[in-house]
């Protein structure tokens, strides 16, 4: 477990918690500046087609927003670097203004139908897609048709994987049709046979 990621969260706070509900509380050795990035967590962000950002307003309160695209949407930029292309919505910028305050970012990464999940802690920064035309081209899905106007970068301080206990296992439209197909084609055989023999 990325230690990292352990000594960001373990607040005195959350230690006093571990001791009153556990009974006792975890000890960590020094750890690391950055936990990082492995082929492990690069080929999983790679097949990612969404994930949850969580931000914090400067009142304090915090902000999820989910992000959606083609898989691979969010690419390793670097080491220990992540970006994507952040399209014209529906024009709050709730996300963009948070980080004019406080730069922290969590990403929540799941993968439903194989129960794994990935958070990512780290600090962003939003560019203006004029000031970084080449980036954009870099970070553009060809399959949105849509126009980019900010860029997210984030460079990963830690991260941690999370036991798959309690997650439902979900799966998208294109992950069913792809289990369905055979079965479907079979139908189709199995009908014309039946066709051929009336």
């Amino acid at each position: 477990m990325p230690g990292q990621f352990l000594e960001t969260h373990f607040t005195p706070q959350v230690l006093a918690a571990q001791k009153r509900y556990n009974g006792a509380k975890f000890s960590l050795p020094p750890q690391p500046e950055k936990d990082l990035l492995t082929d492990d967590e690069i080929n999983f962000i790679a097949t990612r087609d969404s994930f949850y950002m969580a931000t914090v307003a400067g009142n304090g309160w915090p902000y999820i927003q989910h992000r959606g695209g083609s898989a691979g949407f969010l690419k390793v930029a670097g080491q220990n670097r992540l970006a994507f292309a952040d399209y014209r919505g529906n024009r709050q910028l709730i996300s963009t203004g948070n980080l004019e305050d406080n730069d922290r970012v969590a990403l929540f990464l799941m993968d439903y139908p194989q129960r794994t999940r990935l958070k990512i802690m780290g600090h962003a920064q939003v560019l203006d897609v004029r000031e970084h035309p080449e980036l954009a081209r870099r970070l553009a899905d060809p399959a949105a048709q849509k126009i980019i106007e900010r860029i997210f970068q984030i460079e990963v301080v830690s991260f941690d994987w999370n036991c798959p206990k309690f997650i439902t296992p979900r799966y998208t439209a294109a992950e069913v049709s792809e289990v369905v197909a055979p079965l479907q084609q079979r139908i189709a055989e199995l009908e014309a046979q039946l066709k051929t023999r009336s």
